[in-house]
């Protein structure tokens, strides 16, 4: 079966927003479809090496929605 042409110049942002979610979701389905490139691996791997090493860092989640709730204020 033949695919129709699509001319993106002829969607509204609308649509190709949901163009795009509707790829990005059919991605995420499968994800070993999608391989890594060797720099993707070696960021990856450098990664979980730091985190070995360091344990996890980062910001808590309740601290980050306290601050941001208080920028809404």
């Amino acid at each position: 079966m033949a695919n129709p042409a699509l001319n993106l110049d002829d969607l509204t942002p609308e649509q190709k927003l949901r163009l795009l979610e509707e790829v990005w979701d059919s991605l995420a389905a499968d994800p070993s479809a999608v391989p890594l490139t060797e720099w993707q691996r070696r960021e990856l791997d450098r990664r979980l090496d730091e985190m070995d090493r360091e344990g996890p860092t980062g910001i808590p989640w309740t601290r980050v929605l306290s601050e941001i709730e208080g920028r809404s204020r």
